[in-house]
């Protein structure tokens, strides 16, 4: 889709910040200059945390602009976001103080661009955040490395509400009061929302200031949509708590700033909140666009300066691909299986739209069990419930997933408890968030817990039969989901029987074999299949969705058929599937085995768009029969 995009040169923010006096209104304009072009950057990019952006803007320009000492210098103070979904909107606040080049603006969720979320590859960007929680320890950390260091400066974090459901926020309390870290203000952006819908609904905070109070933390609350309210709590701060850490509580808006986008602005009754995540549609870009400037140039206007001054672009915005996403395939079968099995209960991490999980809530409330953001609670619960002889399955991000209770994972393992686990958003793509959003190390996390199968189903059949796999299964399960459309290809390989350990060849060709699993590398090896054809080699493509396990017979049969035999997975190649068939490969022994190979991911994943990922890590079609083909020629000339 073609559309017209406008944002704000360098120069514009210059003459904000030199032509209005007034310290408060300055903040305020700068804000609202930060929020043109991060709306900019996102329509752009296709997606992006706009909400969050929208509502953080006002403390980022405060802090960047009056509170912070020397920001940008060697031993100046501070900040970073805990939460990083705000990321968008402090990247373009960075790029209008000229601490980040202009043309970054262009290149948000690019590859070699700017990551979805904070990386410390991108300048003034202090800690790799999108992973909840860490941020307060983090801040405690450097900290105390000044201190060794001789040195003392301020640190500023900023978290979000729903953040503060993760554990590690409340562990990190005691210790900055301890250490009397005076140099530590935590600012919670509190917008009420978390990631779709009300912070309240889904785990409520409570009292905050009692609970901040309660560790001997400095409580102060504003409106942090108020440069006003903002300057009177750091006024507050300084002469108030010194010798302690702070909180400032801001409650703002989820999408502050533009009516379209504030969630204030929510019809009556409607539960999610719809500018999260993604762009926002053509429409309600225009009009927010125009609500922005509107304000904006009404502001200037009041210091006698001219209306704003905007560089444009005419571009075809990205255009979301088709097809069946596997999360939402999941979630209506694992409804179908429900109805027939009162074990079955579903637990969510706040996720509950991008794990599928709709349908369930509405159709088996009492079955139901929000969590919020606190995965290592919710996966112990799940142990407690299947010590009740229920049947649990347990939804968040695989990156969440597999990681942060991977403790309390091991522990239902020990006890034999049987619990299926469903990890969406696993693998390299999407790679747009950054990587911690990309669980590219989930099969090595959990591929080793006793007694739990690893499966990653290709298309919306063989998900429909996984749900039932799992659930009849005598072992617990993780079942990995892919979140990116599925393709055609993928599609039509429709699903052959789940036996434990087997594949089945779903593109018959000569003794150079490759087998993969899941979506992603299905596709590429069929179309890298077809790129081989035309260079005479003949490539027999091989689906083997069990990625912990191996049938050995079956195996050495696919083994005495190939002199090559490639793994390709999305995922490391430290303990994945490859090291499994490798090992399994070695044990089998005999005279001849083939020439093997494993590809996968070898450094931390990019961020940018699915081919720009896919290609650099050497997994798009292209890349994987130039790789194929170079190995067999190779080998052919031994």
């Amino acid at each position: 889709m073609n559309t017209s995009l406008a944002w704000l040169p360098a120069d514009e923010f210059t003459r904000i910040l030199e032509g209005i006096g007034d310290v408060h209104e300055r903040s305020r304009a700068f804000a609202d200059a930060s929020r043109i072009n991060t709306l900019y950057s996102i329509m752009r990019a296709g997606s992006g945390h706009l909400g969050s952006s929208f509502s953080a803007a006002d403390t980022v320009s405060w802090l960047l602009l009056q509170e912070m000492r020397s920001p940008f210098e060697p031993g100046g103070d501070i900040y970073f976001s805990s939460k990083g979904h705000d990321a968008p909107g402090l990247y373009a606040s960075l790029i209008g103080l000229g601490a980040l080049p202009e043309e970054k603006l262009h290149q948000l969720r690019r590859l070699g661009g700017l990551p979805g979320h904070p990386d410390v590859s991108i300048p003034h960007m202090h800690a790799n955040t999108g992973s909840l929680g860490m941020g307060i320890s983090r801040a405690k950390g450097m900290i105390l490395g000044d201190r060794l260091a001789g040195a003392r400066r301020r640190v500023y974090v900023l978290t979000g509400d729903g953040e503060l459901q993760e554990g590690q926020n409340w562990e990190a309390l005691a210790g900055a009061v301890r250490h009397a870290m005076d140099e530590l203000t935590v600012i919670v952006d509190h917008n009420k929302i978390q990631s779709d819908t009300w912070v309240a609904e889904v785990s409520d905070l409570g009292d905050l200031e009692a609970k901040f109070r309660s560790f001997g933390w400095g409580v102060l609350r504003c409106d942090g949509n108020s440069a006003q309210e903002l300057d009177t709590v750091f006024r507050l701060r300084e002469k108030e708590y010194a010798g302690v850490p702070a909180v400032i509580i801001a409650d703002t808006v989820k999408g502050a700033g533009a009516a379209t986008f504030e969630a204030t602005s929510m019809p009556e009754g409607e539960w999610r909140y719809r500018f999260h995540s993604g762009a926002p549609a053509r429409e309600d870009y225009l009009r927010a666009h125009g609500e922005l400037v509107a304000s904006l140039d009404a502001l200037l206007g009041r210091h006698g300066l001219a209306p704003l001054a905007f560089s444009r672009a005419d571009l075809t915005l990205p255009v979301k691909p088709s097809g069946p996403q596997l999360p939402q395939v999941y979630g209506r079968a694992l409804v179908n299986r429900a109805l027939a099995d009162e074990r079955i209960v579903a637990l969510d991490a706040d996720l509950v739209l991008d794990t599928g999980l709709i349908p369930f809530s509405e159709a088996l409330p009492e079955r139901f069990v929000e969590c919020g953001i606190a995965e290592q609670d919710m996966v112990s619960m799940a142990g407690g419930l299947a010590s009740r002889g229920l049947l649990p399955f347990v939804h968040s991000f695989s990156c969440f997933l597999h990681a942060r209770p991977n403790e309390q994972i091991y522990t239902n393992a020990s006890e034999h408890r049987k619990i299926v686990y469903v990890g969406s958003l696993a693998g390299l793509i999407p790679a747009a968030p950054g990587h911690s959003h990309q669980a590219v190390r989930d099969i090595s996390a959990l591929g080793a817990v006793p007694g739990l199968v690893v499966l990653e189903p290709a298309n919306s059949a063989e998900t429909e039969a996984a749900v039932d796999y799992c659930a009849d299964a005598g072992s617990s399960t993780y079942l990995r989901l892919v979140s990116t459309p599925v393709s055609e290809e993928a599609e039509a390989l429709g699903a052959g029987p789940l036996t434990l350990g087997h594949g089945r060849v779903v593109r018959a060709g000569g003794r150079t074999v490759a087998i993969g699993s899941g979506p992603i590398v299905l596709t590429q090896l069929l179309r890298a299949a077809e790129l081989l054809t035309a260079e005479g080699i003949e490539l027999t493509v091989v689906a083997l969705p069990w990625l912990n396990r191996v049938d050995s017979a079956w195996l050495a049969d696919l083994a005495a058929g190939a002199d090559q035999l490639f793994v390709v997975e999305n995922h490391y190649t430290h303990g994945g599937q490859a090291d499994l068939i490798a090992r399994s490969l070695l044990e089998l022994g005999g005279e001849r085995l083939p020439a093997f190979t494993g590809i996968g991911l070898t450094e931390v994943p990019r961020c940018g768009t699915e081919a720009e990922a896919l290609d650099a890590h050497g997994l798009s079609a292209k890349r994987l029969a130039e790789r194929i083909q170079e190995r067999v020629r190779s080998g052919a000339h031994r």
